[in-house]
C-alpha cells in the first residue's frame, strides 16, 4: 500500500446506509465483480460502470450507517477505490473497510472542500487530505499503526494468511 493515495473524486452526502451502498437483494452475491455491479446503483446508477480503479469516494457524516453488511465496503473494494474518505463513519462500516485492506479515512470537514471530479491526494502517514484542483486542505489524526499494518498487508483475512505461512501452519 502507498503513503500517499491519489484519485478522481466521488460524492456523496450524509447518511450513505449500506443499503444505499450495496442493496439487500444483491447480500446473497459473493463475486466481487457482480457485487461491483450494483454499487451505489440506487443513488448514482452510473457509478458501477464510471467508477476506476484509484477513485475516492468522498462522503459527509456516518458514511456507511445502517446494518453491519461486509457486502457494502467489499463493493466499494471491488472497483478497487483508492480511499473512502468521511466526516465521520459507522464504526462497523469503518472497520470492515479496514479489515477488507481498504483506506477509510476519517478527516472531518472533508466533504466541505470537494466536489465530483476533483483529484484528492491522501497523506496517509502525515494525516492530511488535499484537494489538488482547489488547493484546499484537511487534517486528520493518522491511523494508528496496528491498523496501518493490516492495511499494508491486504486486509485481515490475508494478514492471518502470512502469519500462518511464516509459522508454518496450514491456512
Amino acid at each position: 500500500m502507498k503513503d500517499v493515495i491519489e484519485g478522481r473524486v466521488w460524492c456523496v452526502g450524509d447518511e450513505l446506509d449500506t443499503d444505499q451502498l450495496i442493496a439487500g437483494k444483491y447480500l446473497t452475491i459473493i463475486d466481487p465483480k457482480e457485487l461491483r455491479k450494483h454499487v451505489l446503483e440506487n443513488v448514482d446508477p452510473s457509478f458501477s460502470q464510471q467508477a476506476k480503479e484509484g477513485d475516492i469516494l468522498i462522503a459527509g457524516e456516518n458514511m456507511g450507517c445502517g446494518s453491519s453488511r461486509e457486502h457494502a465496503p467489499a463493493a466499494l473494494k471491488a472497483i478497487p477505490l483508492g480511499a473512502v474518505v468521511a466526516n465521520s463513519f459507522a464504526r462497523i462500516f469503518f472497520r470492515n473497510s479496514i479489515n477488507l485492506g481498504m483506506p477509510a479515512i476519517e478527516a472531518p470537514g472533508v466533504r466541505a472542500i470537494f466536489q465530483p471530479g476533483d483529484t484528492c491526494r491522501i497523506f496517509l502517514r502525515e494525516g492530511r487530505v488535499v484537494n489538488v484542483t482547489r488547493g484546499k486542505e484537511v487534517s486528520f489524526p493518522p491511523l494508528p499503526s496496528h491498523l496501518m499494518d493490516l492495511l499494508e498487508q491486504g486486509g485481515l483475512v490475508e494478514k492471518v494468511r502470512q502469519e500462518l505461512k511464516r509459522s508454518g501452519a496450514k491456512p
